[in-house]
C-alpha cells in the first residue's frame, strides 16, 4: 500500500537548490533523490509517496553525489506512525509531527518583566550561565510574590512544551480527552548562548491545595511525545506512580539562625549520618519521627551532637529516590527533598536547630550519576549523542554516568547547590566519587568559582570523595576541596588489620605522610584533607582488624585497635571524619545504616565515654587543629619519633610521634605518640623542659579542668628539667599517647 507524506525543511544551511535523499535500511526499492514541491513560510516541502512502514532521508545541496551534504550524524528516521505531515530542521536529526515553535523573544527580557516580583531572602531563582550573557533561566517552578508561578523549562530540541497540572485537569494534546480551551502552551525563548532552549509559562493557579504539575513535550525525546517531571522540582508528589512535581513555597519557613557562621575548615571535625539509620529503631525517638528530619532534630535538641564534640553533620544523600531506606546514592533528580524524610521544611527546621547548637551541615550531592530506576532526565533531550541523550555520558558501575562538563548541564547542577545555601542554608557539599573517570572536572572548578569565587558564599564548604587524590581540586590549596585522603583511610586500615588493603602495605612506608595531611601525596594545604577510618562505604575498623587473622578477632585486640584508629583520625593533620555509631566501637560491614542503638547507646559505654572525651580534646586546643601550607616550616609542628629517625626514636618501627602548639599561644604545646606495632617499643622522646601533663590514652582520656578534673601533679606527669634530656618512655602495643605542655 503507497502512502503519503509531506516533510517540511526549514534549510537554515542556506542550501540554494535543497534535495532530499530517500533510502531504506535494507538498500531495496527506495533510494532517490525527490525535489522541493513548493515552500512556505518554514522553508520548503517534499512530497513523498512511500510503501513502508519506514525511511530514513536527509538533505543535500543539489543533485548527484559530488555536492555539499548535511553532516551523516543529521540522517533522520521516519515511521508511519509519526502521521501525513512532518518537520525537520537543519542540523537537527529529530523530526516533528506538529510545526516547532519559533522563539518569541529574549529570556533577558522576559525577566526584566518579572524580576519586582521575584522574593527575596530565602528563595533562589536559577541564574546560572557559563555564557557570559548573564541568563537568569528561571527553571524550575517558582512562586512569585503576587502569587503567581513561573515553570520554566529547558529544552532546546522541543517543537512545543505543555504545561499541565491539578490547575487545568492536566489538559494537553496527550490528554485522552483533550480539550485545546484548556491547553496551557509553554513559550519559547531565547536563553543560553541565545538560542532558542527555555520555555516559560506563568499562571495564577487560585488554589489553596498543593499544585501539581508536570511537563508534555512534542518532538525532540526518544520516545517523541511525553509527560516529564520537572528536573528542576523542590519536591515530588505523595502519589509514586505518577511522580508529578509540587510547588514549594521556600519563604514560608521562619529562620531564627541569623547569628550563625560557617565554620573555618580547620575547627570541622566531621559526623556522617544517614537521615533514616541514625534514629531508625532508636528507642529514645519518638516512633512516628524516626527515621527522619524531625528525628535527627530531636537529637539535635538533646544535645547528643554538642556533648560528643562534633561541629559538622555531614548528611548522606537528601535527594529523592526511588530505592527507599537505602544508602540514598541513587538520586532522581538534584533539586527534590527525599519525601520519605520529611518536608522540605522539616529539612530547614533541622538545619536551623543544627546552627543554633554550633553545628555545620553538609550535604551529599551525587553528580556523577543517577537512578537506572526513575530518572526523568533519561532520553529527555535527544540530541543524537547515543543512549540517554542530552544529560549523559556512558555509564558508572553505580548508574548512568552524567554529562558533566557540558555547560547546560553544569549550570542545573550548580543551580542545586545555590539552591540549597539559600533556601535551606546549607554550609556545604559533599561530592560523591568525583576522580575525573566519573566526573569532569570542569564541574568542580566552576562549583568552587560560581559560588565561593562570586561572592554566592565565600565560606562554603567543599569536600570531594575523589579517590586516589588528584591535585587540581587543591586550587590555591586554602581555598580548595578538601578531599578524602585516600592514602590515609587505606594506610591506617592496612596498619591496623596487620596486612595489605587496597594495595597499601602495612609496613613503615608513608606514616609520616598519613600524619602530615598527604603533602607529599596531593594535598597543598592541611584544608585540602579529610581525614578518617570509617565511613558509610567502608568496613568498621573492628569488623576489618578482624578480617587480618584470627590472632586478631580476639574482642579486647578489636576494641584496643578501633580506639587507636579513632584516636589517629583525631590528631592527624587534617579534618577529621567519623561514621555514625563509631562513638560506640560498632563492629558492621560497609554500607550498612543501621545501627543497632539500644544495643550500644547510653553514657555507660566505656567506649563512647572514652571517645566523646577524646572528640572533645580536639575540640578544644587549637594545637590540635592546626592548619597552613607547611606546618613544619612555619614552626608549628615537629618530630619526636617515627620509622625514618634512630633506633631509640622508632628506627624502622610502626610508631610516630610530634609536638603541635598553637601559634597564637606557645605555651598551648600537645605531644602525641602512637604505636601500631604489636609489641612494646621503648624510646627517648625529646618532650623539651617543663611539666607535661598526660591528657589521654588509648584507655583513658581526661582533660585540665574546665572540661575534665585532671591534675598536673598527678603521678603520670612528666617533669622535664631545663636541660631537656630525652625522656625515656615505653610505648605498649597498640598504643596512644596525648600530652599536654602545663606552665609552672
Amino acid at each position: 500500500m503507497h502512502h503519503k507524506v509531506r516533510i517540511h525543511y526549514d534549510n537554515k544551511n542556506g542550501f540554494l537548490e535543497p534535495v532530499m535523499w530517500v533510502w531504506v535500511s535494507d538498500g531495496a526499492t527506495l533510494e532517490r533523490e525527490v525535489e522541493p514541491s513548493g515552500t512556505d513560510d518554514f522553508g520548503v516541502y517534499f512530497d513523498l509517496s512511500y510503501n513502508r512502514s519506514s525511511f530514513h532521508f536527509i538533505f543535500k545541496d543539489g543533485k548527484g553525489e559530488d555536492v555539499p551534504w548535511e553532516e551523516e550524524k543529521f540522517n533522520r528516521s521516519f515511521h508511519a506512525h509519526l502521521g501525513r505531515e512532518i518537520w525537520s530542521m537543519a542540523n537537527r536529526h529529530n523530526i516533528y509531527n506538529v510545526r516547532p515553535a519559533e522563539p518569541v523573544g529574549n529570556i533577558k527580557d522576559y525577566y526584566r518583566r518579572i524580576s519586582h516580583l521575584v522574593p527575596r531572602g530565602n528563595f533562589y531563582l536559577p541564574d546560572t550561565d557559563v555564557s557570559g550573557l548573564g541568563v537568569t533561566s528561571m527553571l524550575g517552578a517558582n512562586l512569585l510574590t503576587d502569587g503567581t508561578v513561573n515553570f520554566g523549562f529547558f529544552h532546546p530540541y522541543a517543537a512545543r512544551v505543555y504545561l499541565v497540572g491539578n490547575f487545568n485537569d492536566w489538559q494537553c494534546p496527550g490528554h485522552p480527552t483533550p480539550r485545546p480551551d484548556k491547553f496551557i502552551a509553554m513559550e519559547l525563548y531565547n536563553g543560553y548562548y541565545y538560542q532558542p532552549n527555555i520555555w516559560l509559562a506563568r499562571i495564577n493557579p487560585e488554589t489553596d491545595s498543593p499544585i501539581e504539575y508536570k511537563f508534555y513535550i512534542q518532538g525532540g525525546t526518544v520516545e517523541n511525545e511525553r509527560y516529564v517531571t520537572d528536573p528542576y522540582t523542590r519536591l515530588f508528589s505523595d502519589d509514586y506512580k505518577y511522580r508529578n512535581a509540587v510547588v514549594v513555597d521556600p519563604t514560608k519557613f521562619e529562620w531564627t539562625d541569623g547569628d550563625w557562621k560557617t565554620p573555618d575548615i580547620k575547627d570541622l571535625i566531621l559526623y556522617e549520618l544517614n537521615i533514616y539509620g541514625f534514629t531508625d529503631n532508636d528507642p529514645e525517638i519518638p516512633e512516628d519521627i524516626q527515621g527522619t528530619f524531625k528525628g535527627v532534630t530531636k537529637r539535635i535538641k538533646d544535645g547528643y551532637f554538642n556533648k560528643l564534640g562534633v561541629t559538622a553533620l555531614a548528611l548522606m544523600p537528601t535527594a529523592e529516590v526511588p530505592v527507599k531506606r537505602g544508602l540514598g546514592y541513587e538520586p532522581c533528580t538534584f533539586m527534590a527533598v527525599e519525601k520519605d524524610f520529611g518536608t522540605p521544611d522539616d529539612f530547614r527546621e533541622m538545619v536551623n536547630e543544627a546552627h543554633r547548637h554550633g553545628l555545620a551541615v553538609i550535604m551529599d550531592q551525587v553528580f556523577n550519576h543517577t537512578s537506572n530506576d526513575f530518572n526523568p532526565l533519561w532520553n529527555l533531550i535527544d540530541d543524537g549523542s547515543g543512549d540517554g541523550g542530552f544529560y549523559f555520558a556512558g555509564k558508572t558501575m553505580w548508574g548512568n554516568k552524567v554529562a558533566t562538563g557540558k555547560d547546560e548541564v553544569d549550570n542545573m547542577l550548580i543551580d542545586s547547590c545555590k539552591l540549597f545555601i539559600k533556601e535551606y542554608h546549607i554550609d556545604g557539599f559533599r561530592f560523591d566519587a568525583t576522580h575525573s573517570y566519573f566526573l569532569n572536572h570542569k564541574l568542580l572548578h566552576r562549583l568552587a568559582h560560581e559560588i565561593k569565587d562570586k561572592g554566592f558564599k565565600p565560606d562554603c564548604i567543599m569536600i570531594a570523595e575523589n579517590l586516589p587524590n588528584e591535585k587540581d581540586l587543591n586550587i590555591e590549596g586554602y581555598n580548595g576541596y578538601a578531599q578524602w585522603s585516600n592514602l590515609f583511610h587505606d594506610k591506617v586500615k592496612a596498619l591496623l588489620r596487620e596486612g595489605v588493603f587496597e594495595g597499601v602495605g602495612n609496613g613503615t612506608d608513608h606514616l609520616g605522610s598519613m600524619i602530615y595531611f598527604s603533602k607529599d601525596r596531593f594535598a597543598a594545604h592541611t584544608n585540602n584533607v579529610i581525614n578518617y577510618c570509617e565511613s558509610h562505604d567502608e568496613n568498621s575498623v573492628q569488623y576489618e582488624v578482624a578480617t587480618g587473622g584470627k590472632h586478631l578477632q580476639e574482642p579486647k585486640i578489636k576494641e584496643r585497635k578501633a580506639r587507636l584508629g579513632l584516636m589517629t583520625t583525631m590528631v592527624a593533620l587534617g579534618q577529621p571524619m567519623i561514621y555514625m555509631g563509631q562513638e560506640y566501637g560498632v563492629e558492621r560491614e560497609r554500607n550498612r545504616i543501621k545501627v543497632s542503638w539500644s544495643k550500644y547507646a547510653g553514657d555507660n559505654n566505656s567506649f563512647y565515654r572514652w571517645a566523646r572525651a577524646l572528640i572533645n580534646l580536639r575540640k578544644r586546643y587549637e594545637a590540635l587543629r592546626i592548619s597552613g601550607y607547611n606546618p613544619i616550616e612555619e614552626g608549628k609542628f615537629s618530630w619526636l619519633v617515627g620509622p625514618w629517625m634512630d633506633s631509640n626514636r622508632g628506627g624502622h618501627k610502626r610508631v610516630v610521634g610530634w609536638k603541635v602548639k598553637n601559634d597564637k599561644d606557645p605555651a598551648e604545646q600537645i605531644l602525641v605518640m602512637l604505636n601500631f606495632e604489636g609489641h612494646d617499643v621503648p624510646l627517648h622522646v625529646p618532650f623539651g623542659p617543663g611539666r607535661w601533663v598526660k591528657l589521654g590514652d588509648i584507655d583513658h582520656i581526661n582533660d585540665l579542668p574546665p572540661y575534665g578534673n585532671k591534675d598536673p601533679r598527678d603521678p603520670d606527669s612528666i617533669i622535664i628539667d631545663d636541660n631537656g634530656q630525652a625522656q625515656h618512655f615505653v610505648l605498649p602495643p597498640y598504643s596512644g599517647f596525648i600530652y599536654k605542655y602545663q606552665p609552672a
